[in-house]
């Protein structure tokens, strides 16, 4: 089949199987626009800002599994884009964005709306191309996507000179991908598996570290299933939430800065961490010469540079946890689930000396109640994402997360900005579950503008503004670090949030006190538009416990 280069980019996501695609146009990617407006088999969403296209990508990626795809135009449009490839670059999504390009032989010209997209992208996406001849447009296209989803995933980038999709060429879509230098390890070594085994039975304290891999990986039924006949406690990073289940018994709490006493002190106590698919971030480990320093550390991963990287490991196991732990089924199905009871014993000790928890206020409400009630109301029927701060960190702590995927946020980069398109992205995967987006009053208006992406395609995104009129996680640390001196986080200075949602055409409500969020949450989801639920929330509240930077994880600020 002879056609331009534009109808190979479409024939090609359809051939993907590409339902949805989010961006914005411009005049290097017209053609592949004016292919789009041709065809009736992928949706476009058109985001009022690149970065808000990316991030919409990202949610529509991390709650669904399949690759999220986004389209932008060269320049502005493209480094638009860069904040939303870092993200995913730093979370392990898969997404393949697509980006216009100024003709091939105007580049390195200075041309109108020209940058080194390639190399401005290169350090923050696992791939990336720049297509300089129109027949290799189909091949490049199947290419990234194997890479952006196999081993471990994540984004990667494909740069299109105008010129090359105006071109006529040979389209024919492979049925294979070869690339000889990639080739990831899927099934791990059945003698490091067997010493592992070994290792957990001669263990004494041992802990599953459950990290985002399993949720990537899809392989949370198979933790639990370990958890269940070994009788191992787990803790899960604020990437794993969700994997293990929040009414599994064996759950202990998310781990790390800002994790539970109980949960990082199991991980300061453990004799075996069995690390599976996290990564041993700084916010996890804290102090790194102080941390598990009673432990040996089995690491399981699929990306051979992760182990070993921070922390030494006894037993490392390099493949796909959906193998490796099949493999660990098979082999302790007659494992004495009893044998670790004092153990978990000696957790439920901790549980109870400093639960995790707040103090309520009769005056006002406090943030932690307000994420707890909306678990109450909706739990698994909701996903939920978050913006970047103390919400990100009290939704982690306090909803109930009974299931993988349920839980989009931004982890390594930390991207105020990223809930609100991220969980448009969402709602548009997953439509018959309600998309809720914690956010604080600082979070929600770095991409403001995707208001009126939901309200033009009906995506009903509910909104729960924290709204404490501070920059609220900047905040705590001037107060605790730097002697309460207050620089530059006061917002005092706030949009009217019911009328900014009204005049956007969504809905806003008002809350102060818990029965006016209970009508608010409810009429919003009878409602089925966009919404923002504005709620005034204790402004000095902390999150707690927390591990001071740089500090040992066992060394926690309770109060």
């Amino acid at each position: 089949m002879r056609i331009s280069g534009a109808r190979m980019v479409i024939e090609s996501l359809k051939a993907e199987g590409v339902k949805t695609v989010f961006g914005y146009p411009g005049g290097a990617i017209m053609n592949v626009y004016d292919e789009l407006y041709k065809q009736q088999d992928i949706t476009h969403v058109l985001a009022r800002h690149e970065q808000g296209a990316i991030h919409s990508a990202e949610g529509y990626a991390k709650v669904s599994g399949e690759v999220g795809v986004a389209i932008v135009t060269s320049g502005p449009g493209f480094t638009n884009a860069v904040t939303g490839l870092a993200n995913a670059y730093m979370d392990s999504t898969p997404i393949v964005v697509i980006s216009g390009q100024v003709p091939l032989s105007l580049i390195g010209t200075d041309a109108f709306q020209e940058i080194d997209a390639v190399g401005i992208s290169r350090a923050c996406t696992k791939h990336n191309y720049l297509i300089t001849r129109v027949n290799d447009i189909a091949k490049i296209i199947k290419e990234a996507f194997y890479i952006a989803r196999s081993g471990r995933p994540g984004p990667v980038h494909i740069d299109i000179p105008k010129d090359i999709t105006a071109q006529i060429g040979d389209f024919l879509y492979p049925n294979f991908v070869d690339i000889p230098t990639y080739r990831p390890i899927t099934r791990g070594n059945h003698e490091q598996i067997a010493t592992l085994i070994n290792a957990i039975e001669k263990s004494e304290r041992p802990l599953l570290y459950v990290g985002g891999g399993v949720i990537q990986s899809n392989s949370s039924g198979l933790v639990r299933q370990i958890a269940k006949i070994t009788g191992i406690p787990a803790v899960e990073t604020l990437m794993g939430r969700g994997a293990m289940g929040a009414k599994n018994p064996l759950l202990i709490s998310m781990v790390g800065m800002h994790g539970s006493y109980s949960a990082n002190m199991a991980m300061s106590e453990a004799d075996l961490i069995i690390s599976l698919g996290a990564r041993f971030d700084d916010r996890v480990t804290g102090k790194l010469s102080e941390f598990a320093k009673y432990a040996k550390v089995a690491h399981i991963d699929i990306d051979p540079s992760s182990i070993d990287k921070l922390v030494g490991v006894d037993f490392p196991v390099v493949g796909d946890l959906n193998f490796v732990l099949s493999e660990m089924v098979g082999m302790i199905k007659n494992f004495d689930s009893d044998r670790f009871q004092n153990w978990r014993e000696t957790i439920e000790k901790n549980d109870k000396l400093h639960p995790l928890g707040y103090e309520k206020n009769s005056e006002v409400l406090k943030p932690q109640e307000i994420i707890e009630r909306v678990g109450e109301l909706l739990g698994d029927y909701a996903n939920i994402s978050t913006d970047v701060g103390q919400h990100q960190m009290w939704s982690a702590q306090f909803y109930p997360f009974g299931r993988a995927r349920q839980f989009n946020t931004s982890g390594g980069l930390g991207t105020m900005g990223y809930g609100f398109p991220s969980a448009i992205g969402v709602k548009v995967a997953d439509p018959y579950r309600i998309s809720i987006n914690f956010t604080g009053d600082g979070s929600i208006l770095m991409n403001i503008q995707e208001l009126m992406t939901a309200v033009e395609y009906k995506i009903p995104v509910i909104n729960i503004i924290l709204n404490n009129n501070y920059l609220g996680m900047v905040r705590q640390w001037q107060t605790l670090f730097y002697e309460d001196r207050l620089s530059q986080t006061d917002l005092s200075a706030q949009p009217d949030f019911v009328k900014l949602a009204e005049s956007f055409g969504g809905i806003g409500y008002r809350v102060e006190t818990i029965e006016e969020f209970d009508y608010a949450l409810k009429d919003a989801v009878e409602k089925n538009i966009v919404a923002m639920i504005d709620v005034k929330v204790d402004r000095r509240e902390n999150v707690m416990p927390m591990v001071p930077a740089g500090g040992s994880l066992f060394n926690m600020m309770l109060k």
